[in-house]
Formats: structure tokens, sequence, C-alpha cells
């Protein structure tokens, strides 16, 4: 039997709306220890915003914590239906080079999330082994392998993360 990913997805995910502030999104990462949460109005997924979407397109541009989610969400986020087998999420996936879809069903609301990590523990070690294979190829340009000292001096994690509470109001 061809196991669907409303066997393997994560339900009863939390949301915000596009008019919530940022420092919001954060904290529910923080409180669900999630990288990514979905964006409705009502029940209906219009977005999608990301940890890295707030250190991308906020923290980097100088925008406060206060700035509505709307302005650096991810809009028309690729998506699955609840009703799809497992495979076709995965080669989703891979295609996409993402590690996490949103999933609706036929009245296009929103149902719940399906992860990397659901298909690996629920939906079997082949499918996850493949999608993982093709979602850390190194994007272009290829990455040096070891990082000079100065460079990693530069990018201190303490003096990166005193920066960000000091942004941030932490």
């Amino acid at each position: 039997m061809t196991r669907r990913v409303s066997d393997v997805m994560t339900s009863g995910v939390r949301t915000l709306g596009p008019q919530e502030p940022l420092r919001l999104a954060a904290r529910l990462m923080k409180e669900l220890n999630v990288g990514s949460i979905p964006i409705c109005k009502g029940d209906r997924l219009i977005g999608v915003v990301t940890d890295r979407d707030i250190t991308i397109r906020a923290v980097a541009d100088g925008l406060n914590a206060s700035t509505p989610i709307a302005e650096v969400m991810s809009v028309a986020p690729k998506y699955c239906f609840d009703t799809d087998p497992i495979e076709q999420a995965s080669a989703m996936m891979q295609q996409l080079q993402i590690r996490r879809l949103p999933v609706i069903d036929g009245e296009d609301k929103l149902v719940g999330i399906v992860t990397l990590g659901d298909i690996a523990v629920r939906g079997g070690e082949d499918n996850a082994s493949r999608t993982l294979a093709s979602i850390s190829t190194p994007a272009e340009p290829a990455r040096p392998l070891e990082m000079p000292a100065q460079e990693r001096r530069q990018t201190d994690p303490p003096a990166a993360w005193a920066l960000a509470q000091a942004h941030w109001k932490l």
C-alpha cells in the first residue's frame, strides 16, 4: 500500500499572520525548536517565514524586530497535498533542495508540514537517504573546505551573537 503524506506529516502546526512582528516569529521558532513558520490568512497558506529569511532579509538589512513578517517572508511557497504519495513529496524536496514542505488538503487549507525528519522516521530509509543526498548537494559556487583563520575570527559566534542580541534587544 502506498503511504501518503498524511501518514507521516506533522499536523497541528502553529501559524502566524502576515502582519505579526518578526520578534513573534523568532520567539515561536525558539519555543517550538523549528526553522520555519507557515504564514496564513485564516487557514489559507500565503507564505512561509524561515530563520534564514529573518537573518538575510531582516537583520542583514537593518530592519527592526517589530517589522511585519510580510516584509521578509517567502511568498507563494511550494507545498504538497496530504493525499500525495510520500515519494512525490520526497521528489519535490529533492528537486527544490528543501527540507520541509507545508501540506494542504483538497480545500486548500493548511493541515500540516512534512519534513525530511518525518520521512526518515516514518516514511522509510531509502526515501530519506535519497532526499538528503539531493538536498545536501552544495550550491554553486563550491564552498572551500577550510576557512582561513582570519575569516574565522571575523565570524566569531560569540561576537555575532552579541550583535544579534543588541540589534533585536534580546
